[in-house]
């Protein structure tokens, strides 16, 4: 028998060693956990979901890292991902401030929020809620949204709102109840959503459009009195109150829609079938018994689609707030 020789010998060899290491490479690559960046600090909704979620997607996914990098509104947390390798192993928990409002808000950021996408699964809205001060709602007889309409176009400028700041959820959210409505309400900007909150319980402000779950403790109490909430649809937590497009179709306000949302996004390029398992993974734990009673307590609504659909929705939720945004002048450099 002819013995092989030596250059086939080294060939094999060599081809043996690269297969090896190309194993051990995908190998360790599938062992590394994924990092899921919350683009806000500890503690708020963004980041009790995100880890929520976490824990669920491990059978599925391996280790899921939540990684808080907060700062710039959210921007930096988002340009993390958006400038990370498209492998699916850094993804974002992106929301309507990072990926609808701030583009218009800030001057400049330093990601585009559709091009240096891919959108894997919207996650959750939370629905906000109209709110005035309880003894200032029965002083002028406002009970309804069409009684606080027929207030504010009899009394221009009396009624005022206050909100977490200029560019906020609740600012923009005022500013688009005004201009359908076609009233004039004086804006008052506090530094966050809590100090804006005090003064709406101690009668400094009138009304604000506050988020649902900060607010509902008050409106139990008696201290707050809510109108309708602001989404599309009623809100499972308090599903007698009418929306805002319900109590002023009528009135300009039919189409009213607004909401905090947060959705998962990779960066651009991420391939089809890596998006479609992170989808899947993240869109069962979405119907796991155990996130949504974690998103009932903070009264947020499960939500869960398709990439095509969380990418139509973000493009849809662009254009809506670059109408709101340029309208108010509001402006964050």
């Amino acid at each position: 028998m002819n013995k092989p020789s030596f250059s086939l010998v080294r060939r094999t060899l060599t081809l043996a060693l690269a297969s090896l290491t190309l194993c051990g490479t995908a190998m360790a690559q599938a062992n590394r956990p994924i990092r899921l960046i919350v683009p806000y600090a500890p503690g708020g909704p963004l980041d009790i979901i995100a880890r929520s979620l976490a824990e669920r997607v491990k059978d599925s996914l391996g280790t899921v890292i939540v990684e808080n990098r907060a700062g710039a509104g959210g921007n930096l947390g988002a340009d993390a991902v958006a400038k990370a390798a498209p492998d699916g192993q850094t993804i974002v928990m992106g929301a309507v401030a990072t990926h609808a409002i701030n583009p218009w808000l800030y001057s400049k950021i330093p990601y585009d929020p559709i091009k240096d996408f891919t959108p894997i699964t919207l996650v959750a809205k939370v629905p906000n809620v109209l709110v005035m001060h309880a003894e200032t709602a029965q002083k002028l007889g406002i009970n309804t949204v069409a009684d606080l309409i027929a207030y504010a176009k009899k009394n221009p400028g009396k009624l005022n709102y206050g909100s977490g700041g200029n560019g906020s959820a609740g600012h923009l959210a005022g500013e688009m109840f005004k201009a359908q409505a076609g009233v004039f309400m004086v804006h008052i900007p506090y530094a966050g959503g809590n100090p804006a909150q005090l003064a709406l319980v101690s009668g400094q402000v009138d009304l604000n459009f506050d988020n649902l779950a900060s607010a509902s403790a008050n409106i139990k109490a008696g201290k707050l009195k809510a109108l309708a909430v602001t989404t599309a649809a009623r809100a499972t937590a308090l599903p007698e109150l009418p929306t805002i497009a319900e109590g002023g179709k009528a009135l300009g306000l039919g189409q009213f829609d607004v909401n905090t949302w947060f959705g998962l996004f990779g960066p651009a390029k991420l391939p089809a079938d890596v998006t479609r398992k992170l989808n899947k993974a993240f869109t069962d734990a979405l119907a796991s018994p155990e996130v949504r009673t974690r998103m009932a307590v903070l009264m947020a609504e499960p939500a869960g689609d398709t990439p095509e659909q969380f990418a139509a929705f973000v493009k849809a939720e662009l254009g809506k707030y670059e109408k709101v945004v340029k309208a108010s002048g509001a402006k964050l450099d």
